[in-house]
């Protein structure tokens, strides 16, 4: 006799069940033909609970996460019928989730250097299984963010098998800072808040100030009042990448935040290094790191909207000498010009108009690297967009690499939504 079980039923259609069978983990509110009860007990299903996937034949098909609220009504955590959602299970998936961590970053750090995964991300969110659910690691700081319900729920599960888990081959974690401010979370009902989270046994830290080290580069951000977790991990070997061809070099770093891709140059031994950002914070914060890697005298940041400053800096030879230029490494690292399909095309003009001001700006034999982040400018989409400015600039373009995102933010064959970070460098030939 087929065990009953404990979880009730979202009944989805052929459609959907596709969908699943094709790898992704998402079912959405309009694929799901009825809510049942759970065969077991007859208990209705909650906000957040686990529910039974099942096709319109009663065929198990996955475990997931309700968010009675979202388009995404249900993101499925497993597919292996057996599973028993305890605590043994959400350890094991954390323990697969960091020793990932440890086996592709672990050796990857640079000599005389602390090891990658002293910095870098432990949970990427359904990349690991964990749908909505984000956390890096900076040091002895875990920094989160719970964007569903569920993984809401689950958190005084989760965060004491993180802290232990991360905390075992290393430095010890004395505290998760929680980024739980992105309005995103508004649309699973959920509050926004930020603010360290009690960890049973440890002390609340005193201040959400951190200093962190990658690619042998210092960093002092701030985790409760950055953009997202405080650190854009993602590009770190593209950093590594760009820096290996800055020595000797003018560059310009546009789109800075907080100095990342402009220090990482400086310290590779750059002549000169200019970085630029719209947010006057962003730029005392640069000031402040170049100060700590000993490469302020090579270095200047100007708070600037990015359009207007290349439109400024193109034909204008006084403008350019103004700046520090002639430069001959220009890096484009904007933020998402588009977070869903609806303006894609208003974002190929943005990321056109700066990559062909760009090109205009480089002589021959210069570089440039450039970058989109939204899932949504698909990679051909984005080459394209580089062609075309190429061909409008006049200039012949030599590939020098095409990267992606670190491998500490996977991407997961399946899941199309894991696949966003596009990066290509060039030589202007």
């Amino acid at each position: 006799m087929k065990q009953l079980r404990p979880y009730p039923q979202a009944v989805i259609t052929k459609k959907g069940a596709r969908f699943l069978e094709a790898g992704n983990v998402w079912v959405y509110d309009a694929e799901v033909l009825e809510m049942r009860p759970a065969p077991l007990d007859g208990r209705e299903a909650q906000n957040g609970d686990l529910v039974d996937v099942v096709d319109e034949k009663g065929g198990y098909l996955g475990t997931g996460l309700l968010s009675q609220q979202s388009k995404i009504r249900v993101r499925i955590v497993s597919r292996n019928a057996n599973d028993r959602f305890d605590e043994a299970f959400w350890e094991r998936k954390i323990r697969w989730a960091w020793d990932y961590r440890q086996t592709v970053m672990g050796r990857a750090s640079l000599p005389g250097c602390a090891p990658d995964t002293d910095c870098c991300r432990a949970v990427f969110s359904e990349a690991d299984g964990f749908p909505g659910l984000v956390v890096d690691r900076y040091g002895d700081v875990l920094v989160t963010e719970s964007l569903t319900v569920g993984m809401e729920r689950l958190r005084p599960v989760l965060f004491p098998l993180l802290a232990r888990i991360v905390g075992e081959n290393g430095t010890p974690v004395r505290g998760i800072f929680e980024r739980n401010d992105a309005r995103i979370r508004e649309k699973e009902g959920l509050p926004l808040y930020k603010g360290w989270y009690d960890l049973e046994g440890l002390p609340t830290p005193e201040s959400a100030r951190l200093v962190v080290a990658e690619n042998g580069v210092r960093y002092n951000i701030d985790v409760e009042n950055s953009q997202k977790t405080g650190f854009f991990l993602d590009q770190k070997y593209n950093r590594r990448a760009v820096a290996r061809l800055a020595q000797g070099r003018r560059v310009l770093d546009c789109f800075t935040h907080v100095g990342t891709f402009a220090l990482n140059c400086a310290v590779a031994g750059a002549e000169f290094v200019h970085g630029v950002d719209i947010s006057a914070t962003a730029v005392d914060c640069c000031r402040h790191n170049a100060e700590l890697n000993g490469v302020a005298d090579r270095t200047r940041f100007t708070c600037a909207n990015v359009f207007d400053l290349l439109t400024g800096l193109d034909g204008d030879r006084d403008a350019m000498r103004e700046a520090g230029g002639p430069f001959d490494l220009i890096v484009l690292d904007p933020p998402a010009f588009t977070k869903n399909r609806k303006t894609v095309h208003e974002a190929t003009r943005g990321y056109r108009q700066i990559n062909y001001r760009a090109m205009r700006m480089l002589p021959r034999g210069g570089y440039l690297a450039t970058c989109s982040c939204s899932h949504f400018m698909d990679d051909q989409l984005f080459r394209d967009v580089i062609r075309e400015a190429a061909h409008d600039a006049g200039v012949q373009l030599r590939q020098v690499e095409a990267r992606q995102q670190a491998p500490d933010h996977p991407i997961v064959w399946g899941i199309p939504e894991t696949s966003y970070l596009k990066f290509l460098i060039f030589q202007v030939v």
